[in-house]
């Protein structure tokens, strides 16, 4: 991949995959791979391996630098500058404070998990 930034989302998780959409397509973020963990196992189990779940959270790379989970949306979300879509800069404003992230994060973890089931889709990528 010949990107500054990668970031691997759950594809079927809806909330995911929006935020995922958003920032291909409004976030103004040059150099981003953005790839879906379903569509790219091999990647996720390579972040397994590294100690980072999916299941747990997005992964965000930069460079030789992971983040994972709370600190992954915080970290793309402060890459994000003046996005085109009102929903976007809104998640943005509200994920560039890593106190607010940390705070919201476990409601996110929990939301893709009611609505995996609801889907009647696997919980886990792996």
């Amino acid at each position: 991949m010949n990107t500054d930034l990668t970031f691997i989302y759950d594809g079927e998780c809806p909330f995911c995959d929006h935020f995922a959409e958003l920032l291909e397509l409004k976030s103004k973020i040059n150099n981003i791979s953005i790839l879906d963990g379903r569509k790219n196992p091999d990647i996720v189990i390579s972040m397994l391996k590294q100690g980072y779940d999916i299941d747990k959270g997005a992964i965000l790379i930069k460079g030789e630098d992971i983040f994972h989970g709370a600190e992954a949306i915080n970290k793309i979300c402060s890459q994000i500058n003046n996005p085109s879509g009102s929903l976007l800069k809104l998640l943005s404003n509200i994920f560039k404070s890593d106190k607010r992230t940390n705070l919201l994060f476990p409601f996110l973890v929990t939301a893709r998990r009611f609505a995996l089931i609801s889907k009647g889709v696997s919980t886990s990528l792996i």
